[in-house]
């Protein structure tokens, strides 16, 4: 549990929020009520966020890795100064350069150029430069010592981030997040908490409550930094702390493995259903594509049905037509065999005229 008492916490103000209108719907979860047109944060979960929080601190300080502070606001960049000093971790308060992170190794460059202003001055060469080259080389090691300065230690990217105000510092959570470095921040109600890896829901605008936040981080990371020593000293403490830490790993990957499989499971269940479902719909629709194949089927029959029906038809209506002139024909026949009578009684009739 945090040191941190609820008293403490609304002593200092970590309670306050910012206006209605302000606020983002995912931090929702994190506000207790709306007062005079303002949202009052739960302390409750603050505490159990600083908690989660300081806990993940102390392991990555007891590892021996570095935690970058990041607070440009003027309200913060003293406070955080001051604090983190005395830890001995790195931390940014003036301008964020962008691609700090992203960009490292351009970083680095500029670190020594600045380191090796320091060198000129120590070897000797600085009184070989004129007048004019040491103003321009004083100024130069100002504006690399505002921006670097207090990076100068970190040879490598950080193993954490911890970020006052994250609406102010978006460029630096951006190239956190694009980087997989895990994330702590101080979200207020007009945030969002969802690109936080660990936020802490308190109110980033007030000097007090950054102070009381900061305070806190600050000790756990001293714990881990005075555990990481007494473990050096004491190398049996180190293997018996590591022969604890072992069955634990070994649960926690057993743990693992069990919610995998039981997820992996549940994910082909529904998958399976999915699948029938799919072929209960593929049968359906081929059912009523047959029924329609046999009515069309059916259709076509009966159409072909009327086809040759027609046909015969009229084949019937123009064989009578035909044969009509046939008759027409035979009924001609007996007038032509009459022609040869008629002449054989003209003939008949001659004779006797000519008699």
């Amino acid at each position: 549990m945090s040191k941190l008492s609820f008293k403490e916490l609304l002593d200092a103000g970590v309670h306050f929020g910012h206006l209605k209108r302000k606020w983002n719907p995912a931090m929702a979860p994190y506000i207790f009520e709306e007062k005079k047109g303002i949202h009052i944060i739960d302390l409750n979960k603050t505490i159990v966020h600083l908690d989660q929080a300081n806990a993940a601190m102390k392991q990555i300080a007891k590892s021996g890795k570095k935690i970058l502070f990041v607070a440009t606001k003027k309200q913060a960049k003293d406070i955080v100064a001051e604090r983190i000093k005395n830890v001995n971790m790195p931390f940014v308060t003036e301008r964020w350069s962008g691609g700090m992170l992203t960009n490292f190794q351009t970083t680095r460059k500029s670190i020594r150029k600045m380191t090796s202003i320091d060198k000129m001055k120590s070897d000797g060469t600085w009184d070989t430069l004129n007048k004019r080259e040491k103003l321009f080389k004083t100024r130069q090691r100002e504006k690399l010592e505002k921006t670097f300065g207090s990076i100068s230690d970190m040879t490598r990217q950080p193993a954490a981030i911890f970020i006052v105000d994250i609406l102010k510092e978006h460029i630096a959570l951006a190239e956190a997040r694009r980087l997989n470095i895990p994330t702590f921040a101080l979200v207020d109600t007009n945030s969002n908490p969802k690109l936080v890896d660990f936020p802490i829901p308190a109110n980033d605008d007030a000097s007090k409550s950054i102070t009381i936040i900061i305070d806190e981080i600050c000790k756990s990371i001293q714990e881990g930094l005075e555990e990481r020593k007494h473990l050096k000293d004491n190398p049996e403490a180190a293997k018996t702390e590591e022969a604890k830490v072992e069955p634990a790993k070994a649960e926690e990957t057993e743990v693992k493995a069990e919610a995998s499989t039981k997820e992996e499971a549940k994910a082909e269940a529904p998958k399976t259903e999915e699948v029938n479902e799919v072929k209960a719909e593929a049968k359906a629709e081929k059912a009523p594509a047959k029924k329609e194949v046999a009515k069309k089927a059916t259709v076509k029959k009966a159409a072909a049905k009327k086809a040759t029906t027609v046909k015969k038809e009229t084949k019937a209506e123009k064989a009578p037509a035909k044969k009509a002139p046939a008759k027409k024909a035979t009924a001609k026949k007996p007038a032509a065999k009459k022609a040869p009578a008629a002449k054989a009684v003209k003939a008949v009739k001659a004779v006797k005229e000519e008699k």
